[in-house]
């Protein structure tokens, strides 16, 4: 597994754990997909709508929170 617990990178049981809340945030970043595609195109059709771009950003953020849970909860459970 690993040779010195300091710089693991290999934590199975916090990838483990980190799964079915992974799966809640999967879902949720396919709802940002939707509105991202949808702001994306309120955006093209009205540039100046100022919130629209602000929605996006937040989809964008949606889109990589399975990511970002898996990162943290692989971080929080030592080797």
């Amino acid at each position: 597994m690993c040779s010195d617990c300091c710089d693991c990178e290999c934590r199975p049981l916090g990838f483990l754990l980190g799964l079915p809340f992974a799966f809640l945030s999967l879902l949720l970043s396919v709802i940002g997909v939707i509105v991202w595609i949808v702001g994306l195109a309120l955006t093209c059709i009205c540039p100046c709508c100022l919130c629209v771009t602000i929605i996006v950003e937040l989809a964008l953020g949606l889109i990589k929170a399975p990511i970002l849970v898996l990162k943290w909860f692989t971080e929080k459970i030592p080797c």
